[in-house]
């Protein structure tokens, strides 16, 4: 779908909100005006008014939106906030129904709602805000402020030294149908493994060293991938031994470790992980239903799933988070129920309900077969919220992808007591993460509300032989937050 910006160039606001609206149709930004379908977000400065204009055309209808605002009143979120609007409002009539996250755009929404209460107001006021300005549904609005407030309760346990530390593992046995993740399906093929673990070890060094000499604490520690546990036991534990010669994880809150193929689950590796203070641990099943599993290119049943979970509470796993996708292929509504129920019967501390998303990294982007539409999956969404919430759960994190299904969210649930900080403090941006290995992504909040990334190479293989740039990348990192850059 072509977009043309005219007038302007905030660009960000404008792509994110026709790919939130749009997820069917390709966006195609244009530098010159064009006929037929597509968008056009104009933006004119006149003396006294700043006008602000979208139109859409598709399948030859056309709808316009027109709002304006004082030019001597002018500030870029305003502006910014108005380009939204007009072009939601002028998208509105194209949608089968009101889209849940209204005009809001990107991949946070809380942020938005979390730095409102920071700034003093009421959640009443926040909730009037986001549904008269931004146009989002009321249940949307509250699940914001929610998540908000355990926000701001992990906010008060940071120190300006703190730090988030993720090791990055982009291995998995086979690669499933709806990954878009940067993983490698290793097969019977590891002998990219070890040169990885080689390698790793020297950035967690290099890591270890610029965290002493800085004074960095690290607060959570999280191991994902890919699947970590695709590792072999001796592999674990020599990432293991690194990481304890290495971190000081003295003042850590917590230690987490993705788990989430049942496949590569066994009271050995389980044992490894919680020998070297591993304390919380995903055991992921997707789906509970084995022709669902079948269909979306996961290699286990639903049993193995009981069993795995199982073996985790055998090794003193106490924290244990579990998640399912909404919009599987062939899931139903009941398939997806009895799922959650499943799920929920075996009470881990968390389940992260997630949204199917169809990026073009995953192998389902491009097979035929069936998909839930979009009001099958918002009704699982919503029965989800509603069991969970009835059995004691809340929700504590949420965040949106390009192309989810019905331009929904992903959320994660916890019992009381069970909140994964390191989730918090990534996906709110609240303190430092510091990524380690191939894939894996340093950020830095600014001040102003900017943010620093230092992304390393994507494949193991230019991980592998981009290392010294990598060790290079994590001193400007650390001297970053110092302010050094």
């Amino acid at each position: 779908m072509k977009l043309y910006l005219r007038g302007h160039n905030d660009r960000y606001c404008v792509e994110q909100l026709q790919l939130s609206l749009f997820p069917d149709r390709p966006l195609e930004p244009v530098e010159t005006p064009f006929t037929g379908d597509g968008a056009v977000s104009a933006l004119f400065r006149g003396k006294t008014w700043l006008s602000i204009s979208t139109a859409i055309t598709l399948d030859g209808v056309t709808h316009r939106c027109l709002r304006r605002l004082r030019a001597d009143r002018e500030t870029v979120r305003d502006r910014r906030r108005l380009l939204q609007q007009t072009y939601y409002l002028a998208a509105l009539p194209f949608q089968p129904m009101p889209p849940p996250w209204g005009a809001l755009a990107g991949v946070r929404p809380t942020k938005l709602s979390t730095a409102m209460l920071l700034a003093g107001q009421t959640q009443a006021e926040a909730q009037k805000f986001l549904e008269r300005k931004l146009f989002v549904t009321p249940a949307r609005a509250a699940l914001a402020l929610e998540c908000s407030q355990a926000t701001l309760e992990t906010a008060r346990l940071l120190g300006r030294e703190d730090v988030s530390v993720y090791i990055g593992i982009p291995f998995c046995p086979t690669r499933c149908a709806y990954c878009s993740f940067v993983s490698r399906g290793i097969g019977s093929r590891t002998e990219m493994m070890e040169p990885y673990l080689d390698a790793l070890l020297r950035e967690l060094e290099i890591t270890g060293k610029l965290m002493g000499i800085f004074h960095r604490k690290v607060r959570t520690l999280y191991i994902g991938g890919g699947t970590p546990t695709t590792l072999s036991p001796g592999q674990l534990r020599r990432l293991l031994e690194g990481i304890r010669a290495h971190l000081d994880l003295t003042d850590c809150l917590e230690f987490t470790v993705e788990a989430g193929r049942p496949d590569t689950i066994d009271p050995e590796r389980l044992g490894v992980l919680r020998a070297y203070g591993a304390d919380r641990i995903s055991v992921n099943p997707q789906s509970m239903i084995d022709s669902v599993l079948a269909a979306s290119g996961r290699p286990h049943r639903g049993a193995d799933i009981l069993r795995a979970v199982a073996q985790a509470r055998e090794a003193g796993f106490a924290q244990i988070n579990m998640d399912l996708i909404a919009g599987l292929p062939t899931d139903t509504l009941e398939g997806f129920q009895s799922s959650l129920d499943q799920v929920a019967a075996l009470q881990p501390t968390n389940i992260t309900v997630h949204t199917l998303a169809l990026k073009k990294g995953a192998n389902l982007f491009s097979q035929d077969r069936p998909r839930s539409n979009a009001q099958m999956v918002g009704q699982m969404v919503r029965d989800a919220g509603q069991t969970l919430s009835r059995l004691g759960y809340r929700p504590y994190y949420l965040y949106r992808q390009k192309y989810m299904s019905g331009s929904f969210e992903n959320v994660g649930w916890t019992l009381p007591g069970g909140v994964c900080r390191y989730n918090i403090c990534m996906m709110e941006e609240l303190h430092p993460i510091v990524s380690l290995g191939g894939g894996a992504m340093s950020k830095v909040p600014l001040p102003g509300g900017a943010l620093k990334r230092f992304p390393n190479p994507k494949y193991p293989e230019q991980y592998l032989s981009s290392l010294d740039k990598v060790l290079r990348q994590k001193e400007e990192l650390f001297s970053c937050m110092e302010g050094g850059l």
